[in-house]
């Protein structure tokens, strides 16, 4: 195609894009629109003359992204994606009250800071309050009605609560430094902690690893310092393995700690339509680490 012509590039079109990218043909396209071949194929033609770019080629069996169509892909499902949020956002009706809530320390610095702040964007009248602790003190005080929801971790799938996610816990090293590699290997663990001995040491112990504890604190954040600086190779959740740094795979030599579920825990003395909106917005925010973990 020779010259672009000034089409709009609008949703429809976008959308239309992606069902065809994703289907591999018109017709699957047409049924999941709900829309005629005809029409799905002359909206595809007015994208293409709209960017003066072929974005699939024609195949005897269906279609396939050209190198131009691949590229488009990530904007189409980014300018949808914020289409589909700007509706909701607008539709719903606003919420107030309070909103009491506990997370984990290791979701502090990542998924939770995006959630809450889309959440107090769209419900401004919302007054949240975020306490970050561990997963005990976090259930005595839901025990005692000082949080309305709290994100937890459980070792092993709960019987009560919401698997927001598994977000297994391995081993991690920095790229630069390679601690890994040492004979005696230098590690970082947390104070006077059961889990640290009944998971992650016994995972160095029934792999026959030597060690020796180079770093301690109290907190997962000292714990990335620790490895980013290349002190030691540390157990961090997958999903917060910082910047410069890798996971310890079998192929290493090491294994996974454990399979962590990232629990959402409610107080059951009652709820309002802030704090499931809230709740709702913490699935959105883990949807992503639970799709990820299932493609492992």
């Amino acid at each position: 195609m020779a010259f672009a012509m000034s089409i709009p590039l609008d949703s429809d079109l976008m959308r239309s894009f992606l069902a065809v990218a994703e289907s591999g043909s018109v017709t699957g396209a047409a049924d999941r629109l709900g829309r005629t071949q005809s029409a799905v194929s002359m909206q595809i033609r007015r994208l293409e003359e709209a960017l003066g770019q072929d974005l699939f080629d024609r195949l005897p069996r269906g279609v396939a992204l050209t190198a131009r169509g691949r590229q488009l892909i990530p904007y189409a499902r980014r300018v949808t994606r914020l289409l589909d949020e700007a509706a909701v956002a607008l539709r719903e009706k606003p919420l107030d009250g309070p909103v009491r809530i506990g997370i984990s320390e290791e979701y502090s610095e990542c998924v939770l800071p995006r959630a809450l702040a889309a959440f107090a964007e769209r419900h401004p009248a919302v007054e949240v309050t975020v306490r970050c602790d561990y997963s005990a003190p976090q259930l005595a005080a839901l025990a005692a009605d000082e949080l309305d929801l709290a994100v937890i971790f459980e070792w092993n799938r709960p019987a009560t609560g919401e698997v927001l996610c598994v977000d297994p816990t391995v081993w991690v090293t920095s790229v630069a430094h390679g601690q890994h590699r040492r004979r005696k290997l230098p590690i970082g663990v947390y104070h006077h902690s059961d889990w640290c001995r009944d998971f992650a040491l016994r995972s160095l112990d029934q792999q026959g690893i030597e060690y020796r504890t180079a770093f301690e604190c109290d907190t997962p954040g000292g714990l990335r310092q620790a490895v980013q600086a290349g002190l030691a190779v540390v157990p961090l959740t997958r999903s917060t393995i910082p910047e410069g740094c890798r996971e310890l795979t079998a192929t290493d030599g090491f294994p996974i700690v454990d399979s962590s579920c990232v629990v959402l825990r409610h107080n059951p003395r009652g709820s309002s339509a802030a704090i499931d909106g809230l709740a709702a917005m913490l699935r959105a925010a883990f949807r992503p680490l639970a799709t990820r973990a299932a493609a492992e």
